[in-house]
């Protein structure tokens, strides 16, 4: 989440120049020749909007500079002539400096047009962009639609606690089984004196036609309250309902969806019952079923040991100005595995299972972000995590597979030997958000990251996927052309998604600066991003094409992705620091065609770790059921495939977890499709 040395109590990574930018962070380059670690600074000349950089190569740069050179030399050339013409005193005294000035001038002019002639790229390779459209994709409804909520951080103490950095997170569901996905919304906390509280959450039902009611005292939601930050949805039971576990400050709690008297839904506090008492400082978290037994088992991310009793005074940017404690200042907390014990309660098999624990020579964890998917092709979840500032973790799932559960969890740690663990110069990234896709068509998952401003975003392409379990990624980030976009960001919540159907998943992520005073002439507030897959391995940045919102500045956290309305097109809730939810409706219209997928367990099982595949005119999509992901949030779990405009679905097959294959052809277009493991019948 930090710049490496960003705050004067932040000591300087050992072997590093102290001449890099501020206090050794990782400058900017261009021609070899490092810029001040500025967000604001890029290789490129600034148009007057710090976020629209135009290439010195741009055709229309080099028409203003020609144009300037060109009267610059002919300016010089007349009054050489005028020189020449006259007798004065002043003329004999300055022929000689204007005959070098013209002769100075028109060499440069002549290296100009050679240069511009054959000019390259720059090794950042920006990516294109598009002007703002007629038809934006996205369209701000919030204002007309009942949820009227704020995350709240408590920074207003003034304590400058890093605690108040994180934010919060959304997680849409169904939770009484309507058919409409509901949002529920972390609250935050504040502060009395050193005593921290926390504010209540929200849940606002899908009432439909893009309206949503509070209803969170009435199912029970709205206690206890303590200092949120992360909700990840699962049937951790197995009856058929989802169940919600929200994170934060000192406590986790779990809450379980059972039937109220009224026929409806509402939900009870069983967090003692179950067995998580986790009394550290928890991000996010995600479910999946570890070791085969059909019920999902729970991974929670820890950040670092930060108190009252251990709350350092920091110098910000400007060596000046008090600000939040990076998190260098702190020591990591080791994360959490609870096996689920298929009765109600769980059990915490962390060490036994392989998960790497605190130790004195070593930092190991600050978990900002978690996903669970197949990452290896075998059939069982594994587990990526997304650390500030550490080495991200990849567990591979070793357990045994079969039919029956395995009595133990068992995971290989293999960030490092696959190629996910650090950036493209080796070294571990400030990194939060996360999400698993396919974008290349390689039929493998890759992963991308968020990461920290003046750091690359993370896209990890799958190089390798063999039967033996063995996985191998390389850095593309630069090869996908998003390396010139990322290094502007703080970047938090994320997700893929085909915003139009056009058949590849795009990319979204938000942002913002966790910092009170941002380095340089950087704002807390900063625009979201948006990427169009080109179908070619690279993207094409669309912010512009996004719509108000996102060409307007937020302090984005958690984003949660999901259809709210039923139409097939993917929509985005965000959640920001001290700044309105926003529910952003997808208008995207390219009469282009879908197929969506939600698929269900036999006996509710989960299924985390499936992967399905939709052959379509010679052409494989892939989609992959993960638990987790993002940045303190859970998404819609149904799975929304573009078909471009094909009017026929094709082949459509299912990997479940427990190694059974099922196909289905022939399903209708432009609506969604449930499948049940072992049942032929759609639904």
């Amino acid at each position: 989440m930090w710049r490496r040395g960003s705050l004067t109590a932040w000591p300087r990574r050992s072997g590093q120049p102290s001449g890099q930018g501020l206090a050794g962070a990782r400058p900017i380059s261009y021609g070899g020749k490092p810029l001040a670690a500025e967000p604001s600074i890029s290789p490129f000349f600034s148009n007057g909007d710090r976020h629209r950089l135009t290439p010195f190569a741009d055709s229309a740069c080099q028409a203003d500079a020609t144009s300037i050179l060109i009267e610059c030399v002919t300016r010089r050339f007349f009054r050489l002539l005028r020189l020449h013409a006259s007798n004065s005193p002043r003329a004999h005294a300055t022929r000689a400096r204007a005959r070098q000035a013209c002769l100075v001038a028109m060499f440069l002019f002549a290296v100009f047009v050679l240069c511009s002639c054959n000019s390259k790229p720059v090794s950042t390779d920006p990516l294109p962009r598009e002007t703002a459209a007629l038809h934006p994709w996205f369209h701000d409804v919030t204002e007309d639609s009942g949820v009227g909520f704020t995350y709240r951080n408590g920074e207003e103490a003034d304590h400058y606690a890093i605690l108040e950095t994180l934010g919060g997170g959304v997680a849409l569901f169904d939770y009484d089984g309507d058919g409409l996905l509901d949002i529920f919304v972390t609250g935050g906390g504040y502060f009395e004196g050193q005593q921290i509280r926390g504010h209540p959450c929200r849940l606002y039902k899908n009432l439909g036609n893009w309206h949503f009611r509070d209803v969170t005292h009435e199912v029970g939601l709205d206690e206890p309250r303590f200092y949120t930050h992360g909700a990840a949805v699962a049937d951790y039971d197995r009856d058929g309902w989802p169940d919600l576990l929200v994170t934060g400050w000192g406590r986790v709690a779990l809450f379980h969806n059972v039937a109220d008297k009224q026929g409806g839904r509402r939900f009870v506090d069983v967090t003692r019952e179950a067995g998580l008492n986790d009394d550290s400082w928890s991000t996010s978290a995600a479910w999946g079923d570890l070791d085969g037994d059909g019920y999902p088992d729970l991974y929670i991310c820890h950040y670092v040991n930060w108190s009252f009793a251990n709350n350092p005074t920091c110098i910000g940017f400007d060596h000046k100005t008090r600000d939040v404690c990076p998190p260098g200042n702190f020591t990591a907390l080791p994360h959490r595995l609870y096996r689920n014990n298929g009765n109600g309660t769980f059990t915490d098999v962390g060490k036994e299972a392989g998960l790497r624990s605190e130790r004195p020579d070593k930092d190991y964890g600050k978990g900002l972000g978690v996903i669970l998917a197949d990452v290896n092709g075998d059939g069982r979840p594994d587990i990526y995590v997304a650390n500030d500032m550490t080495d991200n973790f990849l567990y591979l799932n070793r357990t045994p597979p079969g039919r029956h559960a395995c009595p133990r969890i068992v995971l290989q740690e293999v960030g490092l030997d696959s190629g996910v663990a650090r950036d493209d110069r080796g070294a571990p990234n400030g990194s939060m958000g996360v999400a698993v896709a396919d974008y290349d068509g390689s039929g493998r998952p890759s992963l991308w990251v968020t990461n920290y401003e003046n750091e690359l975003p993370a896209l990890y392409r799958s190089q390798r996927a063999d039967a033996k379990g063995r996985t191998l990624f390389t850095f593309a980030t630069t090869a996908a052309g998003i390396a010139a976009i990322g290094q502007l960001y703080v970047g938090w919540g994320t997700g893929f998604l085909d915003v139009d159907h056009h058949g590849w998943e795009d990319l979204v992520f938000v942002n913002g600066h966790p910092n009170r005073f941002p380095p340089g002439k950087g704002r807390r507030q900063q625009r979201p991003v948006l990427l169009r897959n080109l179908g070619n391995g690279r993207f094409k940045e669309m912010t512009m094409q996004g719509g108000a919102y996102f060409t307007s500045e937020h302090q984005g956290r958690g984003v949660a992705l999901g259809d709210l309305d039923n139409d097939g097109r993917v929509d985005l809730v965000v959640s920001h620091a001290n700044e309105p939810v926003a529910i952003l409706r997808n208008q995207a219209s390219a009469g282009n065609h879908w197929l969506g997928v939600e698929l269900r367990g036999q006996e509710h099982r989960d299924i985390v770790g499936a992967r399905i595949t939709l052959e379509i005119d010679g052409r494989r999509q892939m989609r992959f059921a993960v638990g987790g992901g993002s940045y303190l949030s859970s998404n819609d779990p149904r799975h929304v495939f573009g078909l471009g405009p094909a009017t026929h679905a094709g082949r459509l097959t299912v990997h479940w977890p427990n190694g059974q294959t099922q196909h289905w052809d022939g399903l209708g277009i432009d609506r969604y499709w449930r499948l049940v493991e072992g049942k032929s019948r759609a639904e």
